[in-house]
């Protein structure tokens, strides 16, 4: 009985000794013995690549601005730039804080911020409702989505003799212009959401008998609201830029008009005071929407985050 385990040990260490040396030299093939250390990793293994941009930097966006500002004041200090074809900052500064004194900057400024919010207001709510409506629907597809395409392909600023003569000089055609000219880019980016959403999404809610206010709470919008972000981004930056054109136009007071007087009597300070107030309003709303993003859509990974 002893003489029959001990040939059954030996045939059973003869059978595995040819699998087991296999596996060692496959494994040293791979990995050189020097290269592994005990309970860590492999050492001739190369690091992985950062292919991201890395984390944000806190007020990093300020960078390239002020630094547009220091160039502008050096070459200023230098003599490099005429006074008369680009005044230096602190001529600038200088011309505000006399109009601000005299009152005339606060009431151009709080005009053009009225008007601002106004058309802002109509053309955001606008786009949102025809957005949902067309993405939500074929019937409402068919009969906005066309028309929209269209009013998108006629420049808005060349609709301002027509609304002149319909609404006459004044307030209501300059609200409705900045309306217009918000409410397409809300509308194309949430349209272009609404479509973009996976339909898997759609027919998982359909066999969880999802109603359709929680189905547009819990499916629609949290797949569109990038798409509307960005639409607003577009959409803040669009109602600047159209008032200082419309406040050129027959108005008698607000930012347009400041730098329209000013071209007459040659005051280039003014108007350079008031595209610099343009730009601190532009990319302060930009900055807030931005903001506001992050903390809507603060469940989403993704390289700005």
């Amino acid at each position: 009985m002893a003489e029959h385990v001990s040939r059954a040990g030996s045939a059973t260490a003869v059978a595995t000794a040819p699998v087991a040396a296999p596996v060692s030299s496959a494994v040293a093939s791979v990995v050189p013995p020097a290269a592994v250390a005990p309970g860590g990793p492999v050492a001739g293994r190369p690091r992985a690549r950062r292919l991201g941009p890395g984390p944000r930097r806190p007020y990093a966006r300020l960078v390239g601005p002020l630094l547009l500002l220091a160039v502008w004041a050096g070459a200023s200090a230098a003599g490099v730039l005429d006074p008369r074809v680009l005044p230096a900052p602190w001529t600038v500064v200088r011309t505000g804080a006399e109009l601000w004194g005299e009152g005339s900057l606060r009431t151009d400024l709080g005009t053009s911020l009225w008007r601002a919010a106004q058309g802002f207001a109509i053309g955001l709510s606008a786009g949102v409702v025809l957005a949902l409506a067309a993405g939500l629907s074929r019937v409402g597809e068919a009969l906005i989505d066309g028309t929209v395409q269209v009013n998108r392909a006629v420049p808005t600023l060349g609709l301002i003799p027509l609304f002149i003569l319909w609404l006459g000089i004044g307030e209501t055609f300059k609200v409705v212009i900045i309306a217009i000219v918000v409410y397409i880019p809300v509308y194309l980016n949430l349209h272009a959401a609404l479509a973009g959403i996976d339909s898997r999404y759609v027919e998982l809610a359909e066999v969880l008998r999802f109603g359709r206010w929680r189905f547009v709470r819990q499916v629609v919008v949290p797949g569109a609201l990038p798409g509307f972000f960005v639409g607003l981004r577009l959409a803040v930056t669009g109602s600047w830029l159209s008032l200082v054109v419309l406040e050129q136009i027959n108005a008698t007071n607000g930012l347009g008009y400041m730098m329209f007087q000013a071209q007459n009597y040659g005051q280039t300070e003014v108007i350079v005071l008031g595209l610099l107030i343009y730009g601190v309003f532009g990319f302060a709303s930009d900055s807030v929407v931005r903001l506001l993003e992050r903390r809507v859509l603060s469940w989403r990974r993704s390289l700005s985050s």
